[in-house]
This record gives C-alpha cells, sequence and structure tokens, in this order.
C-alpha cells in the first residue's frame, strides 16, 4: 500500500489548524483547530469528514491546553480516534506552513536540522509568526520522526519577480546587510488561484496572465505571467501593499518619522499602530468587512470613507498591473472578502470598462462555493471568483517532494 495522506499544519503564535488529506483523490479526511494556546479557555475542535467517526459530526474538546506540544499530541489523539492517526502506515508526510524563508527558501523544502536553523535565523524578518510555524515542526518531528517533514513558504511563490521589482531604491549595503526587499506573502494562495483561474479558462496555465487578488483580513495582490510571479503588493513584511483589515497598507514612510518625533510615539507603538490598528479598523473600528458594508448601507459616513478607500487602492493595483502584465486574460477575486462581498468586486471594478473588464452584475451577485465567471459575456477581460484552498496547495506540494 502506498502511503498517500498528508497531514498540513498551520502553527500559530496561539493556535494550530490543521488538515488530513489524502492525495490519492484529494479529498479530505479531518480538518480542525486548537485556538487560544495557553490560556484557560483553550479548545479543540475537530471534524472527522469520511469514514464511521464522520457520522458523529464535530468533536470539541475544552482546555486548558498548555502549549503547541500539548496541543499537536490532542490533535493526534483525536486523529487516532478516527482511525487515521499519526502512526499510521499511510501517513506519507506533515506540510508545514512556514511564512517567511526569505532569499535561502524558494520552494517546499524537506526539513532536517539545517534548514529548522535556518527558518530559526528568519525569526527578525517575521516575528510574530517564524517562532510558532518552529515550535509546530518540532513537535510534528518528535511526534513521527521517522516521516519527511515539509515546509512550504508564503513567500516562495514571489521569488521569481525581477530583481528590479524585489528591491527597494535604498543603499544597497544597507539593504544586503539587513535583507531589506520585498518577498511577498499569500504565495500559496497566489500559487493556486492563478492555477485555477487557468483551468476554470480551459487554458493551459503557461497561457495565462491574471491578476489575482486574495482578499481577506489580510489583503495582497499579484500579477502573475504564465503561471510566475512577476510584482506583488506586499513587501519585506504582510503591511505594504492593499488597505486591510487592521493595516495600514501603502504609507510614506516619513509618517513613521512624524510619529516619532512629534507624537513621541515608540517603535513598538507605531508597529502596533500600523499593524494592528490602522486599515478599516483605524478608519472606521469595524474591521469585518461586512459590518463595514452594513454601516455604509445604513448612512455611516466613517464606514462609507473607508469602504472608497478600500476599494481605491485596490482599483489602483488592478490598473497597475495590468500596465505591468501588458496582457491580462483574467482577474481573480479569492479569500473571504473577495469570495463572498460581491459589493467590493463590482466597486473595484466600476469604471475600468477600458481596460476589459465589465461584470455581469447578476452572476457577480450570486453566491456559490464554485469557482466561477462572473464577466458579461463581451468582456476582454475574464473576472473569475475561485475560492483559496490553501491546505490543498500544501499538501499537493509536500506529496510531490516526497514522493518525486
Amino acid at each position: 500500500m502506498t502511503a498517500s495522506r498528508v497531514l498540513v499544519l498551520n502553527s500559530g503564535s496561539s493556535s494550530v489548524k490543521y488538515q488530513l488529506l489524502d492525495m490519492a483523490d484529494r479529498s479530505r479526511l479531518a480538518v480542525g483547530l486548537v485556538e487560544r494556546i495557553g490560556e484557560e479557555t483553550s479548545r479543540l475542535v475537530h471534524e472527522p469528514l469520511t469514514g464511521p467517526a464522520a457520522a458523529g459530526g464535530k468533536r470539541e474538546q475544552a482546555g486548558p491546553i498548555a502549549d503547541h506540544e500539548a496541543a499537536l499530541k490532542a490533535v493526534a489523539a483525536e486523529l487516532a480516534a478516527d482511525g487515521t492517526g499519526l502512526d499510521s502506515p499511510e501517513l506519507a508526510a506533515v506540510g508545514h506552513r512556514v511564512v517567511h524563508g526569505g532569499t535561502r527558501f524558494t520552494r517546499p523544502t524537506v526539513i532536517d536540522d539545517e534548514v529548522l536553523a535556518e527558518i530559526r535565523n528568519l525569526v527578525p524578518l517575521a516575528p510574530l509568526h517564524n517562532p510558532a510555524n518552529v515550535t509546530g515542526i518540532e513537535v510534528a518531528r518528535s511526534l513521527r520522526a521517522d516521516i519527511p517533514q515539509v515546509a512550504v513558504f508564503d513567500t516562495a511563490f514571489h521569488s521569481t519577480m525581477p530583481e528590479y521589482v524585489a528591491r527597494y531604491a535604498i543603499d544597497a549595503g544597507t539593504a544586503e546587510a539587513y535583507s531589506i526587499r520585498r518577498y511577498g506573502f499569500h504565495g500559496t494562495s497566489h500559487a493556486y488561484v492563478s492555477r485555477a483561474t487557468a483551468a476554470l479558462l480551459g487554458r493551459p496555465v503557461e497561457d495565462v496572465n491574471v491578476i489575482v487578488l486574495h482578499l481577506g483580513n489580510g489583503a495582497s495582490a499579484s500579477a502573475v505571467r504564465g503561471g510566475v510571479c512577476v510584482e506583488t503588493s506586499m513587501g519585506m513584511t504582510p503591511l505594504e501593499g492593499l488597505v486591510m483589515g487592521t493595516r495600514s497598507g501603502d504609507l510614506d514612510p516619513a509618517v513613521v518619522f512624524h510619529l516619532a518625533r512629534v507624537g513621541g510615539l515608540s517603535v513598538d507603538e507605531i508597529d502596533s499602530l500600523l499593524n494592528k490598528k490602522s486599515g478599516l479598523l483605524g478608519m472606521c473600528g469595524d474591521n469585518d468587512m461586512r459590518e463595514v458594508l452594513r454601516r455604509a448601507g445604513e448612512g455611516d459616513g466613517t464606514a462609507r470613507l473607508a469602504f472608497e478607500a478600500y476599494v481605491h487602492r485596490l482599483k489602483k493595483y488592478i490598473g497597475a498591473y495590468s500596465a505591468v502584465l501588458g496582457r491580462v486574460d483574467a482577474v481573480a477575486f479569492t479569500a473571504g472578502v473577495g469570495e463572498n462581498a460581491h459589493q467590493v468586486r463590482e466597486a473595484a471594478l466600476d469604471g475600468l470598462a477600458e481596460l476589459g473588464l465589465v461584470l455581469d452584475l447578476e452572476a457577480n451577485a450570486a453566491r456559490s462555493p464554485q469557482p466561477r465567471l462572473i464577466s458579461a459575456d463581451y468582456a476582454r477581460v475574464a473576472v473569475a471568483v475561485v475560492p483559496t484552498d490553501e491546505e490543498l496547495e500544501i499538501a499537493t506540494q509536500t506529496y510531490a517532494l516526497v514522493t518525486q
């Protein structure tokens, strides 16, 4: 029997999201979440999706769950109860989402001690994410040291950007000394959606140029030429680019100097302001687009302003990436806002008919969990809604690496 299962782990600072997939048919066997790790209110929610255990539906285990080791052991116990445990001979590998790979990691990588040390060395570039990713890897390796553990990096898909795109126009020596360059994020989503969009059009990915708009609480855009990323909106960190739920996106760097010199804010206070208290939240007090839209519809001026700022930034990037690509075959919306907020899609493309972008308003307003086209039949550029599947992308890349 050929091992074909992959466990995908996404370890956050206080959570672990996981999925168990069978790559023989790309099916999901189980999904789950451990949240608020280290708190009294921590809990594990596990849902078996196949076999006898699926009939019982979701199972919940209330905390406290002390740390990531306890969390992963609890996950292992839930999977074992389904008959799909980590000790199963059908488990081929564990795939780990790692946020930052720097310039060192540009493709999925089997984890050994040297690789793990390199991921630790990248912590200064992703201080909120890489430490938790490292912890998840360490614990998973201790539980199943005999099978491959694979790191799939959020930054890897964007490593194909030309050097003149990736470099900031600052002193070259300083940039080199401190690894200052544009890396990009949400790479697994952009990779999956760009390929899925080509499939939706019935064309080889090599023949399709697509602008991917990943719009969740974090948001990013990418320009993908023939399956290869040539530009993306996030930079050295996920702060650059689009207006997001709590992040400012593009900002004059002198704002930071002004806040420090005139406002007296510390570096940490400015970091918190721009990453956690800005974007939609900073402008109107809500970072949930559903609430922003509700309030704007009821005549709330601050919510309307936040929505207009969000859409304007989107429109700017669509126009810029149209110029970068030269020929655009499709614009694809994905992630929570991109997949579900038809008002955002309509507003972002309003007035862009000269770029070949025209919506079928009825198709745009219809809800569906399936990939679909929402552009008018006569539009020169296709507009698609493509639900992202980062876990499947991680599992696909992991399984391809360990079976090659």
